[in-house]
């Protein structure tokens, strides 16, 4: 079914989507059912309070919490009081964190109590200062006005988020409406942080014109329905999560069932509890399904469409799931946060070959083209409605990824086939991907580089039967040091998120370096 196209920002497909799917059931979230109606009508409270609280059209707001339907409520709920929406990766310790807030400039954030173990509010606390300095939560982080802690405990600067909820509860539902009319197709709607070879973090800038064309498009494509149930293991805080998961069931009225960390007993549990049809999510998870011990005491007769990618994803993969699931659509895709998270799309038709061996064709509207003749490997370009409008802040790091006429340079190695379809073969970047989750040697390296007894580093991928690929890291201990690879994981284990730590450390006398001082990472891993 077609939406309507008298929505052309998220707060009117949020409102279009509660009236137009009033009574269907729209999030499920542990014991926590609730329609669409619901949905909106919490949305415009969080919103309310928003505007209470002070916020602006155009100040950023950021949410640092696992999938939940407070996330949702909480994202929803600031961009349609006209804020701008910045996810935080919920892998990331309190440092990391702070950086992106300071640099985002977000006045207001909403952020999990423990999540994994781990006090979220502690670890911002130590990175960010504690207790309440000229008016501001946190002494580091002067824009920082207000945190909110999706729980219903906070420290005594903060407010918890029944306490926040309460703030607008006075005020007229036609002030959120007309702050929600400020908006336009061109406004920006988001900012996802995503790190590159400087292992900077960089804010590529959406706006909600672009969004919705985009997962519209995909939603047309993987031919997601009314009737489905979706189960979003996919982290909100990805692009893919939040827009490929929250926006497009929006767009559709589908059920939407996040859950917050991948465990592969707790997925099939929710997939025969809650009667699944949806399941998108990168090659390990799907591998992990299949291969379950205990696989044949679920129900998983009601999954239809399973989109994955970001990795190979072998053709034996797609075989199983049609096969032994008796998945009707499986589907590959690439994309990337510069380009509202999605490049190119197989199609619902193409054999499992192509599914398998390609990332399909590049979606309507948009053009891709590879720096190197037909057939052969060369940096992935794309040009389209569905590139950004540049990185938040930084306008030299912008002018390095686009191209005067529009084209974006991903950083990505990749092969066209002769029908137009995407292979891709490597990484510009190094990038590599570990369990979903991409990891930027650069930025691991920065990390390491800053223990007292490491004088230089390099992190190279390597193959891993559970997570497609870990961090191997070569490193070159100061002179006298007694640093043991134990050691050095273990330190990394506190000063970076669990995707990025290395698995392994080797520890080498110097590293391999070309006549300009670049090092040879190819040397490195042929060693491995």
């Amino acid at each position: 079914m077609k939406p309507s196209p008298s929505w052309e920002t998220v707060p009117e497909l949020v409102r279009w989507a509660a009236e137009r799917y009033a009574d269907g059931e729209a999030v499920v979230d542990g014991r926590t059912r609730i329609t669409y109606a619901g949905l909106g009508a919490r949305v415009e409270r969080a919103a309310a309070a928003c505007l209470a609280g002070g916020l602006e059209t155009g100040d950023r707001v950021a949410v640092w919490a696992p999938n939940s339907l407070d996330w949702i409520v909480a994202a929803l709920g600031a961009v349609s009081a006209g804020a701008v929406l910045v996810p935080l990766n919920t892998r990331f310790k309190g440092a990391e964190a702070a950086d992106v807030l300071r640099r985002s400039g977000a006045r207001l954030l909403f952020v999990t109590g423990t999540f994994l173990g781990t006090s979220y509010v502690a670890s911002l606390r130590r990175a960010a200062g504690a207790g309440p300095a000229a008016g501001r939560p946190l002494p580091a982080l002067p824009a920082l006005e207000r945190v909110v802690v999706l729980s219903d405990d906070a420290p005594a600067e903060f407010e918890t988020w029944k306490e926040f909820l309460a703030r607008g509860d006075g005020l007229p539902a036609r002030e959120v409406a007309l702050r929600s009319a400020e908006l336009t197709a061109t406004t920006p709607s988001d900012i996802t942080f995503t790190s590159g070879t400087t292992g900077r973090p960089k804010g590529a800038v959406i706006t909600h014109g672009q969004t919705l064309r985009a997962y519209e498009t995909w939603a047309d494509l993987a031919g997601l329905r009314r009737s489905d149930r979706y189960l979003i293991i996919n982290p909100f805080f990805h692009t893919f999560g939040y827009k490929a998961g929250v926006l497009a069931c929006l767009m559709r009225g589908a059920t939407m069932i996040p859950q917050s960390v991948f465990t592969v007993d707790t997925a099939l549990a929710n997939i025969a509890a809650e009667r699944i049809s949806v399941l998108p999510g990168p090659p390990t998870l799907h591998q992990q399904l299949l291969d379950h011990p205990s696989r044949g005491s679920y129900d998983l007769s009601t999954l239809r469409l399973v989109v994955t990618g970001a990795a190979v994803v072998p053709l034996t993969l797609v075989e199983r799931l049609r096969d032994e699931l008796s998945v009707d659509t499986v589907l590959t895709a690439y994309g990337l946060s510069e380009a509202s998270g999605i490049v190119t799309m197989c199609r619902r038709d193409d054999p499992a070959t192509v599914i398998a061996s390609t990332s399909g064709r590049p979606i309507p509207g948009t053009e891709v083209r590879v720096t190197a003749p037909p057939g052969t490997p060369g940096e992935v370009l794309v040009r389209g409605f569905n590139v950004m409008q540049g990185y938040y802040g930084d306008p030299a790091a912008t002018s390095e990824t686009m191209t005067e006429d529009g084209w974006l340079r991903t950083g990505d190695v990749g092969v066209l086939d002769a029908a137009g379809n995407l292979r891709i073969t490597d990484r510009l970047k190094d990038m590599f991907i570990v369990g979903g989750f991409n990891a930027y040697p650069a930025e691991i390296e920065r990390l390491l580089v800053t223990h007292p007894d490491v004088t230089d580093a390099a992190v190279v991928g390597v193959p891993d039967p559970r997570l497609g690929e870990v961090a191997k890291a070569y490193v070159v201990r100061r002179p006298g040091s007694s640093l043991t690879s134990d050691d050095l994981i273990a330190w990394s284990r506190r000063e970076m998120a669990n995707y990025k730590v290395p698995r392994s450390v080797e520890f080498v006398p110097g590293l391999p370096r070309n006549a300009s001082g670049k090092v040879l990472k190819r040397e490195l891993r042929a060693r491995c």
